[in-house]
């Protein structure tokens, strides 16, 4: 009776070898990844925690992609250069963040603020109301209320490094003791105070892209020009940054020591 061949055991060490490599691949995965800047590494440490639900929305993998769509539209406003990486999640902790400092309800229709969440940071809208106002009535000096939120909103800004958009918006028909004073005084006055006490209090003047006085002419959607709705402060933050905001090596410029003297007080009208 002829006799079984005995089994072939010469193959474990393809086995051990298999492993081998992937132990490598995976070493070399971790030292590129940790060789990236600031922004991919925590991308990739959050998508790691939450793969369902990564803030990686506009990007390929772990480094920054821009569709055909998004590339002109950046070159067209932008420079063509900057790549969107904001994460949402993020942003709307921010906004309710922001709420709780204020101690105001985020569902509250009458708020006097409203912060939403945009393409690249978040829209802040402060409205003048005459139950909790901004300003002093058809003025650009600050309530007590006003200044509260100025100061939380200039932590807010240097904490994140904002870059930041102000729109000062009024009703039409103001009333000011002074001659030939018009809703495009005001607003941009407004505007202007805004800049003002958010660099006395915290933020850096090269933080900010644009100050705008639209006078009466963008009233609230619904609201008549004449509403005291139209009071009111809009303010973009955006996450995206300037070239003048990064160094050669593309980090971002450390942020500016303060000022040995105190700084002078946002003037008053």
């Amino acid at each position: 009776m002829a006799r079984k061949k005995e089994a072939h055991h010469g193959g474990a060490w393809k086995v051990a070898f298999a492993d081998f490599m992937t132990a490598m691949m995976a070493l070399f995965l971790v030292l590129w990844i940790s060789a990236q800047d600031q922004e991919i590494l925590i991308a990739t440490s959050q998508y790691f925690q939450s793969p369902f639900n990564s803030p990686l929305d506009n990007t390929s993998g772990v480094l920054p992609f821009q569709s055909n769509a998004a590339s002109s539209s950046s070159d067209s406003g932008k420079g063509g250069n900057e790549s969107s990486m904001i994460d949402l999640n993020a942003m709307k902790a921010l906004a309710s963040q922001f709420y709780r400092l204020l101690n105001v309800s985020e569902t509250d229709p009458n708020n006097p603020i409203s912060v939403e969440v945009s393409s690249d940071g978040l829209k802040v809208t402060l409205y003048d109301q005459s139950t909790q106002p901004l300003f002093q009535r058809d003025s650009a000096e600050f309530s007590d209320w006003g200044n509260m939120v100025m100061q939380n909103l200039a932590w807010l800004i240097d904490r994140q490094r904002f870059r930041v958009l102000i729109e000062g918006h009024t009703r039409a028909g103001i009333l000011s003791p002074k001659e030939n004073y018009t809703e495009w005084d005001l607003s941009t006055d407004q505007a202007q105070a805004v800049r003002r006490a958010l660099t006395y209090y915290a933020v850096d003047s090269s933080r900010f892209d644009r100050l705008i006085g639209f006078g009466a002419t963008v009233p609230v959607p619904g609201e008549l020009p004449s509403s005291p709705r139209n009071q009111r402060i809009v303010m973009s933050l955006s996450m995206t940054r300037r070239p003048s905001d990064v160094l050669d090596g593309g980090q971002p410029k450390p942020r500016p020591e303060a000022p040995e003297t105190q700084p002078t007080p946002p003037a008053q009208h």
